[in-house]
């Protein structure tokens, strides 16, 4: 298998997937894997027919994080710029699924750990197999949690919990990650690609102007002020109301119908 073929990357009907493609070893990141699945996402973020993206991994992983033997290599060899150089490519991956306006969902099977985890925190929804596993595995190798663990795992749970998974880096299971609202929904293994499609139509089919602007807030909410954040419901809602989508809601609720969104 070429390094070309580790990301794969496919589009229906405004649904662009992307999936880690290096099943033998549960998906774990190696070579310009890195590298590669920024490009994709930065591409899907900026085609204006992608509404959704949702990414996923081959077989029974969606990522067992960095691939240790490859690491290896580089500690034996004291690579700290090639190391330096992956933790630059993993920063423009969960900043290409930050900044892109468009939602993106985790759909997750099996092992989950490290980078895999973290990755998949930094999607806006997630959806699990209720066989998934999740991790902090990093202290187990003595390495720092990155791919942006230490901003979303606080943010999410209580610090104790926080602390709890990033010191012991012990696995949970899906349904304990339900419970922690790591994971938006669990389902069973036999469902998990109907149902993320599912997901990923409800949200396609909706209006995108609005989804857009949610995500934006949702973020911004993290640090700007009540002040900043009541100026930019003004702003968006009056992008909202200007848009063709606002006034096909407005229609469509009057008429007692469904909406048709465009996304314009």
């Amino acid at each position: 298998m070429t390094e070309e073929e580790l990301i794969k990357i496919a589009e229906d009907s405004g649904i662009v997937t992307i999936t880690l493609n290096r099943p033998e070893r549960l998906n774990a990141l190696v070579g310009h894997m890195r590298r590669d699945l920024a490009e994709a996402l930065e591409e899907a973020g900026s085609d204006p027919h992608v509404r959704v993206v949702v990414l996923g991994g081959a077989g029974r992983a969606f990522c067992a994080g960095g691939d240790v033997n490859f690491m290896a290599q580089l500690v034996e060899r004291r690579e700290s710029e090639e190391f330096a150089r992956l933790l630059g490519a993993a920063r423009r991956v969960i900043l290409a699924i930050r900044h892109m306006t468009k939602p993106v969902i985790a759909s997750i099977e099996g092992a989950c750990a490290g980078a895999g985890f973290n990755l998949a925190l930094s999607c806006d929804l997630r959806i699990a197999s209720s066989t998934a596993t999740f991790s902090q595995s990093f202290v187990k190798l003595g390495f720092h949690p990155d791919w942006g663990g230490t901003y979303f795992l606080p943010r999410m749970v209580p610090s104790n919990i926080a602390c709890e998974l990033f010191f012991l880096g012990e696995s949970i299971s899906a349904q304990r990650a339900l419970e922690l609202s790591l994971v938006n929904y669990v389902v069973s293994p036999a469902d998990l690609v109907a149902e993320t499609r599912k997901l990923a139509e409800r949200l396609r089919d909706g209006p995108a102007v609005s989804i857009a602007a949610a995500k934006h807030a949702v973020y911004a909410g993290e640090h700007d002020t009540l002040e900043q954040m009541l100026q930019y419901e003004v702003d968006a809602q009056l992008r909202c109301f200007e848009s063709e989508d606002g006034r096909e809601g407005v229609r469509a609720f009057l008429e007692k119908r469904p909406p048709r969104f465009t996304g314009r």
